[in-house]
């Protein structure tokens, strides 16, 4: 099936750099019981919102993505078994973003929300109140009450952290099933098993192909199964990847910087 359709799509979120920098450990510091870390190469994607761009345009989307300044997020990764050794964030606290009411012309909003300032909850407001389109939105907000017209995204411990419930929940639960809440009618959809490293970028990926497949199929469900493909192929990428509609059908795996799935773990957070 040939889904690839020119979906104009408003994104609204926080942005960031992902640089991955990769090396070996040989040994322990002297000065410290910490590893010392032989820097070899480094690699950068776009991160948090920024990712979810990348996903939408693979598939063929048109995004105007509106957000502020940038922040970066370094990984030290051990380049033979894939570990991340630490993780450096540096965090730009930004202005809200400003929302044109007036520019309306969209297939679908999508919000990615990491509480960096970016978005508020008056942003999300004026967007439900001015926008008519299908509104999907990823955040670490608490108060899904005031999500009312969005189809809300979140992973398991960011539902546990609500403090009020909306109509239309899609909660994602690492390799367990992804459970659909449609105004209190609960369906569940299996999430193969792959055991990774490194899950960065899956949630945006999800998010991505959820908010396309729905616009694709007018099928919450369909929307939930492409979104749980499209993650499964990024967790077999070393940091973000963003896979396209044909990756994604045909469950295809490139050779390119991707993960061990040999390596015995199995922690996964999309």
């Amino acid at each position: 099936m040939q889904l690839l359709k020119p979906f104009r799509i408003l994104l609204i979120g926080d942005n960031c750099k992902d640089e991955y920098q990769f090396g070996t450990v040989e040994r322990i510091s002297p000065e410290a019981p910490v590893p010392v870390f032989n820097f070899n190469r480094t690699m950068a994607r776009p991160g948090m919102a920024g990712n979810v761009e990348a996903n939408l345009k693979a598939l063929g989307c048109e995004v105007d993505f509106l957000r502020t300044q940038q922040g970066t997020k370094i990984r030290l990764i051990d380049e033979r078994s894939f570990y991340h050794i630490v993780r450096i964030d540096h965090d730009i606290n930004c202005e809200p973003v400003h929302v044109d009411p007036t520019k309306t012309d969209y297939d679908a909003v999508v919000i990615s929300d990491y509480n960096k300032g970016t978005v508020t909850y008056e942003t999300i407001d004026l967007v439900q109140n001015n926008f008519t389109c299908p509104i999907f939105i990823d955040t670490k907000k608490t108060d899904a009450k005031r999500f009312s017209k969005c189809f809300l995204k979140i992973n398991e411990t960011e539902f546990e952290n609500l403090t009020s419930y909306t109509g239309q929940m899609i909660i994602t639960k690492g390799d367990k099933p992804v459970e659909y809440n449609n105004n209190g009618t609960i369906k569940f959809y299996e999430v193969p098993h792959i055991g990774v490293h490194d899950v960065c970028g899956a949630g945006d990926t999800f998010l991505a192909a959820l908010a396309y497949g729905y616009l694709s199929f007018n099928n919450m469900g369909e929307a939930i199964e492409l979104a749980v493909k499209a993650s499964q192929i990024t967790l077999q990428y070393l940091g973000t990847h963003a896979p396209s509609i044909e990756e994604i059908l045909a469950n295809k795996k490139s050779s390119l910087d991707r993960k061990s799935t040999r390596l015995n773990s199995s922690h996964r957070c999309i």
